[in-house]
C-alpha cells in the first residue's frame, strides 16, 4: 500500500485489501518482530554455509550445521527460509552406463558331438 500511495487514495486500498486505515498506519511505526529479526540472522547464516559447502549442501546438512553451531531452529524452517531466499542445492548427476553391448554377432561354436554322447575311450569326441 505505501509504494501505490501515490496513486491510489489510502482509504480506497484499505477497502479493496480489507485492511483498516488505522492498522495501516499502526504498521508503518511498528518495528520488525522477533521472529522476523531471528529470520534475518538464520539466512544470512545459510547463505554463509551454502557458500562454504560450494552450493552442495541442502536444508537437512545445512540444519546439522546450524546445529552445530548452536541455532535453534527446525529443519522445515530452514527449507522455508532457503526456498524464500532461491537457495537450492546443487544436484549430482545419477551414475550412468556408458559402456554398450557390442553390436557384432558373435560366431557360434561348432557342435561337434551332434547329439552323439555315447564314446569309447575318456577325453577322445
Amino acid at each position: 500500500m505505501k509504494a501505490h500511495s501515490q496513486e491510489f487514495p489510502i482509504e480506497k486500498m484499505a477497502t479493496i485489501l480489507g485492511v483498516s486505515r488505522c492498522g495501516y498506519y499502526e504498521s508503518l511505526g511498528r518495528k520488525c518482530s522477533k521472529r522476523t529479526l531471528e529470520n534475518h540472522e538464520l539466512t544470512s547464516e545459510i547463505k554463509e554455509l551454502h557458500k562454504q559447502s560450494r552450493g552442495l549442501y541442502g536444508s537437512p546438512r545445512i540444519h546439522a550445521e546450524l546445529k552445530k553451531r548452536g541455532a535453534s531452529c527446525s529443519r522445515n524452517r530452514v527449507a522455508t527460509l532457503m526456498k524464500q531466499e532461491n537457495i537450492q542445492a546443487k544436484m549430482r548427476k545419477k551414475w550412468k552406463r556408458t559402456t554398450q553391448q557390442s553390436k557384432k554377432v558373435l560366431e557360434i561354436a561348432p557342435n561337434r558331438i551332434d547329439q552323439h554322447f555315447m564314446v569309447e575311450e575318456p577325453n577322445k569326441v
